[in-house]
């Protein structure tokens, strides 16, 4: 390989970085808008939220969650409910 087509090699992988480093920063500043912008649909406020989360042990743990303003008490264990109490709506 001679030297013009290992400098050939070399500016054109220095052109390739560039470009993909230029598109990752206009990304990173302009993308959110851009999405929005281009018919990206306003999602209506979301109904369930978690209020509070408390590990029991590594098996288990309380979620409190708000649902319709409606407050549900849920004990969570090995990948599934066990339990289901209604907490005083605030």
């Amino acid at each position: 390989m001679d030297l013009t087509s290992l400098l050939r090699a070399f500016f054109a992988l220095a052109i390739t970085l560039g470009l993909i480093g230029l598109a990752a920063v206009a990304l990173r500043r302009y993308g959110p808008e851009a999405l929005a912008r281009f018919g990206h649909v306003q999602r209506k406020e979301r109904r369930l939220k978690i209020v509070e989360t408390l590990v029991l042990d590594p098996a288990r743990r309380l979620v409190i969650v708000d649902c319709d303003g409606r407050e549900r008490l849920l004990l969570l264990g090995e990948g599934r409910l066990l339990g289901d109490a209604k907490t005083d709506g605030r």
